[in-house]
């Protein structure tokens, strides 16, 4: 177990943080600033429904890696950026629902400052990826801005005359829990046919795998193993191969994709919808023009007028970028 201990007065003026994307397979860390871009950088695979004591240490002893890592010394990292699956409070700091990582109701900020004396933000990730691609990407001269990541689940997140909004009780964007067909797959929230049970990955990955059991042709029963469960590389190596029961699936999820989008448009005015996620980054040439169909048929035509769909150029690194906007939103520290 690391105890980090500083003292903050000393820490005025240094450059760099550490920002920590908590996805549902893996956990991503950097020390990054606006500067020199990412110092250091570690990846882990992790588990879903691990013991709470268990991400503790893993984070903790992430941040202690990557500060040996960057050749730094702690009182050079000015601030700790969480970016969480799921709802939580920014400013109490407790995770309210993380169902892709096995979180509820439990007080992260508070366990990791326990054994972390850096100051710690946490943030929703697709929130914090949004700021990332604000301040650093393709959204840098855009004004109203939904993002959506699309991977193990599907996030998003809303851009309002240029700031994040959250939302009254700091949910707002969760998008992948939005209605798009009834009665439909169990979604990890425990409702049926959320966005994320239909469109996201792994609900893809569901209907495929479903098909394979009816001994359906495709190039995964090749790719795909015990060991090697389906991923989007793999996908991509399917569409590559102009395999016709993957194109179906993503066909598929791309035209409920663009209906939603179309959706929040009507609602929102949107001049930018930035994509990203894991399936996206791997299937952008396949996936962005069938949703901008499909966005285009369902979409009032008034309100899309200028509204470019874009896919992300950041990549796994939007949400470690965002760390750098949010350490200068809550502690006006800037790297």
């Amino acid at each position: 177990m690391y105890v980090l201990k500083i003292n903050l007065e000393d820490d005025l003026g240094k450059e760099n943080i550490i920002s920590i994307d908590m996805g549902g397979t893996k956990i991503l860390a950097a020390v990054i600033n606006s500067k020199e871009g990412i110092k250091a950088k570690i990846k882990k695979q992790t588990y879903p429904n691990i013991n709470r004591k268990l991400y503790i240490k893993i984070l903790t002893e992430i941040i202690f890696d990557l500060i040996s890592k960057a050749k730094l010394k702690i009182s050079d990292i000015k601030a700790v950026s969480l970016g969480i699956p799921g709802s939580l409070n920014p400013y109490t700091g407790v995770v309210g629902v993380a169902p892709n990582i096995g979180l509820r109701n439990f007080p992260l900020k508070e366990k990791l400052q326990e054994k972390v004396s850096i100051p710690v933000l946490i943030e929703n990730d697709v929130n914090l990826g949004a700021l990332g691609i604000q301040k650093f990407g393709v959204a840098k001269n855009a004004k109203n801005v939904l993002v959506i990541f699309i991977g193990t689940g599907i996030g998003g997140a809303l851009i309002i005359d240029g700031r994040i909004y959250r939302g009254s009780n700091y949910v707002a964007g969760e998008i992948g829990h939005i209605l798009v067909k009834k009665n439909g797959p169990v979604c990890g929230c425990g409702n049926k046919g959320c966005f994320e049970a239909v469109a996201s990955r792994s609900a893809i990955v569901k209907e495929i795998e479903k098909d394979m059991k009816s001994k359906k042709k495709t190039i995964l029963n090749k790719l795909k193993s015990p060991k090697k469960p389906i991923k989007s590389g793999m996908l991509a190596q399917a569409i590559k191969a102009n395999d016709k029961l993957v194109i179906k699936h993503i066909s598929s999820a791309c035209s409920t994709i663009g209906i939603v989008l179309a959706n929040l448009t009507n609602l929102m005015n949107f001049d930018m919808i930035v994509l990203g996620g894991g399936l996206v980054e791997a299937l952008d040439h396949f996936m962005v023009p069938r949703i901008k169909a499909s966005f285009k048929e369902y979409v009032f035509s008034e309100a899309s007028k200028g509204t470019r769909i874009i896919a992300s150029k950041l990549g796994d690194d939007a949400a470690l970028f965002g760390g750098i906007a949010l350490a200068e939103e809550f502690l006006n520290i800037k790297v």
